[in-house]
Protein backbone atom coordinates (compact mmCIF):
# COMPACT_ATOMS: atom_id res chain seq x y z
CA UNK A 1 0.00 0.00 0.00
CA UNK A 2 3.23 2.49 0.70
CA UNK A 3 4.14 1.73 -2.67
CA UNK A 4 1.20 3.23 -4.27
CA UNK A 5 0.98 6.29 -2.18
CA UNK A 6 4.24 7.30 -2.90
CA UNK A 7 3.83 6.50 -6.80
CA UNK A 8 0.50 8.18 -6.83
CA UNK A 9 1.98 11.26 -4.96
CA UNK A 10 4.72 11.67 -7.40
CA UNK A 11 2.01 11.11 -10.77
CA UNK A 12 0.47 13.64 -9.15
CA UNK A 13 3.02 15.91 -8.54
CA UNK A 14 3.71 14.90 -12.39
CA UNK A 15 0.05 16.00 -13.55
CA UNK A 16 0.05 19.06 -11.98
CA UNK A 17 3.41 20.19 -13.07
CA UNK A 18 2.06 19.29 -16.23
CA UNK A 19 -0.74 21.19 -15.94
CA UNK A 20 0.50 23.94 -14.37
CA UNK A 21 2.72 24.66 -17.76
CA UNK A 22 -0.08 24.47 -20.27
CA UNK A 23 -1.69 27.26 -18.06
CA UNK A 24 1.86 28.89 -18.03
CA UNK A 25 1.95 28.74 -21.35
CA UNK A 26 -2.10 30.06 -22.20
CA UNK A 27 -1.44 32.48 -19.58
CA UNK A 28 1.53 34.12 -21.55
CA UNK A 29 -0.63 33.99 -24.92
CA UNK A 30 -3.90 35.38 -23.68
CA UNK A 31 -1.38 38.23 -22.51
CA UNK A 32 0.00 38.20 -25.70
CA UNK A 33 -3.36 39.08 -27.72
CA UNK A 34 -5.12 41.90 -25.71
CA UNK A 35 -4.62 44.21 -28.14
CA UNK A 36 -6.07 41.71 -30.72
CA UNK A 37 -9.05 41.29 -28.26
CA UNK A 38 -10.12 44.97 -28.35
CA UNK A 39 -10.97 45.55 -32.12
CA UNK A 40 -13.45 43.74 -34.37
CA UNK A 41 -16.10 41.20 -33.70
CA UNK A 42 -15.40 40.37 -29.48
CA UNK A 43 -17.74 37.88 -29.51
CA UNK A 44 -15.84 35.84 -32.21
CA UNK A 45 -12.91 36.59 -30.72
CA UNK A 46 -14.46 34.99 -27.58
CA UNK A 47 -15.78 32.30 -29.03
CA UNK A 48 -12.49 31.85 -30.77
CA UNK A 49 -10.01 32.45 -27.79
CA UNK A 50 -12.23 30.10 -25.71
CA UNK A 51 -12.60 27.52 -28.37
CA UNK A 52 -8.44 27.50 -27.86
CA UNK A 53 -8.07 27.29 -24.43
CA UNK A 54 -10.17 24.64 -23.98
CA UNK A 55 -8.49 22.18 -26.95
CA UNK A 56 -4.89 23.72 -25.34
CA UNK A 57 -5.77 22.52 -21.90
CA UNK A 58 -7.70 19.12 -23.12
CA UNK A 59 -3.69 18.25 -24.24
CA UNK A 60 -2.85 19.14 -21.14
CA UNK A 61 -4.97 16.50 -19.52
CA UNK A 62 -4.68 14.35 -22.35
CA UNK A 63 -0.43 14.38 -21.13
CA UNK A 64 -1.57 13.73 -17.83
CA UNK A 65 -3.65 10.34 -18.86
CA UNK A 66 -0.77 9.08 -20.95
CA UNK A 67 1.45 9.57 -17.73
CA UNK A 68 -0.54 7.81 -15.81
CA UNK A 69 -0.78 4.84 -18.74
CA UNK A 70 3.46 4.87 -18.93
CA UNK A 71 3.22 4.28 -14.43
CA UNK A 72 0.95 1.26 -15.16
CA UNK A 73 3.22 0.15 -17.77
CA UNK A 74 6.05 0.48 -16.23
CA UNK A 75 5.13 -1.32 -12.84
CA UNK A 76 2.94 -4.09 -14.69
CA UNK A 77 -0.27 -3.38 -13.74
CA UNK A 78 -1.06 -3.83 -17.69
CA UNK A 79 0.67 -5.76 -20.11
CA UNK A 80 -0.24 -3.59 -23.08
CA UNK A 81 -0.72 0.15 -23.95
CA UNK A 82 -4.19 0.03 -24.70
CA UNK A 83 -5.83 -0.81 -21.72
CA UNK A 84 -3.27 0.89 -19.50
CA UNK A 85 -4.38 3.86 -21.78
CA UNK A 86 -8.08 3.29 -21.53
CA UNK A 87 -8.11 2.69 -18.06
CA UNK A 88 -6.26 6.05 -17.11
CA UNK A 89 -8.71 8.07 -19.38
CA UNK A 90 -11.69 6.64 -17.82
CA UNK A 91 -10.20 6.67 -14.28
CA UNK A 92 -8.66 10.26 -14.55
CA UNK A 93 -11.91 11.18 -15.95
CA UNK A 94 -13.66 9.59 -13.10
CA UNK A 95 -16.17 7.84 -15.63
CA UNK A 96 -15.24 4.70 -14.32
CA UNK A 97 -17.02 1.97 -16.67
CA UNK A 98 -15.74 -0.84 -14.57
CA UNK A 99 -14.92 -2.98 -17.70
CA UNK A 100 -11.23 -2.60 -16.98
CA UNK A 101 -9.61 -2.85 -13.58
CA UNK A 102 -6.96 -2.79 -11.11
CA UNK A 103 -6.02 -5.90 -9.06
CA UNK A 104 -5.90 -5.82 -5.80
CA UNK A 105 -2.36 -5.51 -5.33
CA UNK A 106 -2.84 -1.92 -7.79
CA UNK A 107 -6.36 -0.60 -6.86
CA UNK A 108 -5.40 2.19 -4.83
CA UNK A 109 -3.45 3.69 -7.38
CA UNK A 110 -6.92 4.07 -9.33
CA UNK A 111 -8.21 5.80 -6.74
CA UNK A 112 -5.36 8.13 -6.90
CA UNK A 113 -5.63 8.65 -10.31
CA UNK A 114 -9.50 9.37 -10.03
CA UNK A 115 -8.23 12.23 -6.98
CA UNK A 116 -6.01 13.35 -9.64
CA UNK A 117 -8.53 13.75 -12.52
CA UNK A 118 -10.76 16.14 -10.60
CA UNK A 119 -7.79 18.30 -9.08
CA UNK A 120 -6.60 18.80 -12.41
CA UNK A 121 -10.30 19.10 -14.25
CA UNK A 122 -10.73 21.49 -11.17
CA UNK A 123 -7.55 23.69 -12.23
CA UNK A 124 -8.86 24.09 -15.81
CA UNK A 125 -11.94 25.01 -14.25
CA UNK A 126 -10.74 27.62 -12.40
CA UNK A 127 -8.53 29.10 -14.75
CA UNK A 128 -10.77 29.26 -17.38
CA UNK A 129 -13.32 31.17 -15.36
CA UNK A 130 -10.46 33.44 -14.22
CA UNK A 131 -9.55 34.24 -18.15
CA UNK A 132 -13.19 34.47 -19.38
CA UNK A 133 -13.18 37.06 -16.78
CA UNK A 134 -9.92 38.57 -17.82
CA UNK A 135 -10.60 38.53 -21.39
CA UNK A 136 -14.35 40.20 -20.43
CA UNK A 137 -12.48 43.26 -19.18
CA UNK A 138 -10.38 43.62 -21.34
CA UNK A 139 -12.59 44.33 -23.94
CA UNK A 140 -14.68 46.29 -22.27
CA UNK A 141 -12.06 48.93 -22.24
CA UNK A 142 -12.12 51.64 -24.57
CA UNK A 143 -9.19 52.36 -26.73
CA UNK A 144 -7.60 56.00 -25.60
Amino acid sequence: MLIQLIIGTFVICGTVLIQAMFIGVLSKALANINDWLLNGSKTLKMILVVTAMVIWLVGGLTASAWLWAAIFLIFDVFNELEPALYFSVVTFTTLGYGDVVLGTQWRLLGSLTAVNGLIIVGLNTAFLMEAISQIRKVQSKKLS
